[in-house]
C-alpha cells in the first residue's frame, strides 16, 4: 500500500521554477529531508510548511493537497 500524498511540495517547486536544493539551503535542511518531502515520504512542521510558503511566494495551503 502506497502512502498517501499529503503535500504538493513538489509540484510547487516546478511551478515557481525553483529546485529543491535551494530550499534546503533556504532552510538550513539537508538535500535528502527535503526530497523526502518530495516524495510525501515525509511530512515538514506546519512551521516549516510557514516557511516554505514564504519562501515560494504562495498561500500555505498550496503546498497541501485539497480535501475536496
Amino acid at each position: 500500500m502506497s502512502k498517501p500524498k499529503l503535500n504538493r511540495i513538489k509540484i510547487v517547486l516546478i511551478e515557481n521554477n525553483r529546485k529543491s536544493k535551494d530550499l534546503a539551503n533556504h532552510l538550513g535542511k539537508t538535500v535528502s529531508t527535503v526530497s523526502r518531502w518530495c516524495t510525501n515520504e515525509a511530512q515538514p512542521s506546519i512551521e516549516t510548511l510557514y516557511e516554505i510558503s514564504k519562501y515560494l511566494k504562495v498561500d500555505i495551503r498550496e503546498l497541501l493537497v485539497s480535501t475536496k
